[in-house]
């Protein structure tokens, strides 16, 4: 339930993302409980200049997003720099782990490439469908599966958001909880080819999370 306080001249204090809004008044203050459609109507009714909004935790952690200095990036043994965001305290995804990640194709500020974005075999409607490949294989083999079935319903791995070449590598080293960004070079990533708000021939932000690792087979 929110809360709406008073009855004068309002000064909106409008938390989107907590469970209440609550409408201050320099004036006496009454408190009366409204459901969140009503406080939602009543805040789009209000002039926008009186109206105050605090950032959401995901659009704050975007805001305040450092841009990376090139000389903290770590180079892999086939030329990718990437930097660990978040190290990660889980297993390692070694050579030959089967893993599964969360990732996003960045270009430009505008994420064009998102695992968080996957598809229903017969529908149209967006999920956000962990990506499986084994570490240091060919890029693409897992895409061959004809389909998952998975608690979302049929997800046709075919028709998942296609990860670049160079995920298939630079995901090796990673522990499981870790985030990594990585600066693509085109011909790590979708090279003459568009590959939706990617043009051919571009550089790009590759993020990953780890989400899970399986040990490779024999091991």
């Amino acid at each position: 339930m929110a809360s709406i306080r008073s009855f004068g001249k309002w000064t909106v204090d409008h938390q989107i993302c907590p469970q209440h809004t609550t409408i201050q008044a320099k004036q006496a203050v009454v408190s009366i409980p409204i459901s969140r459609r009503a406080a939602a109507i009543l805040i789009s009714s209000l002039p926008f200049s009186v109206i105050s909004l605090p950032k959401c935790s995901e659009a704050r952690e975007r805001r305040n997003k450092k841009a990376i200095p090139l000389e903290d990036y770590h180079t892999t043994s086939d030329g990718l720099k990437y930097y660990d965001i978040v190290e990660g305290k889980g297993p390692v995804a070694q050579k030959g782990s089967t893993v599964q990640v969360h990732f996003d194709c960045i270009f430009r500020g505008i994420t064009a490439v998102s695992s968080r974005e996957s598809k229903l075999l017969a529908g149209n409607r967006s999920i956000a469908e962990p990506y499986e490949f084994k570490v240091g294989g060919p890029p693409g083999k897992e895409r061959k599966r004809e389909f998952v079935d998975n608690q979302n319903g049929l997800f046709s791995a075919q028709a998942a958001p296609k990860p670049p070449p160079a995920m298939y590598s630079v995901t090796e080293g990673m522990k499981v909880g870790g985030k990594r960004t990585v600066i693509v070079p085109p011909e790590a990533g979708y090279d003459k080819k568009r590959m939706n708000e990617i043009p051919p021939g571009a550089t790009f932000e590759l993020n990953i999370e780890l989400l899970q690792v399986k040990p490779p087979e024999g091991k």
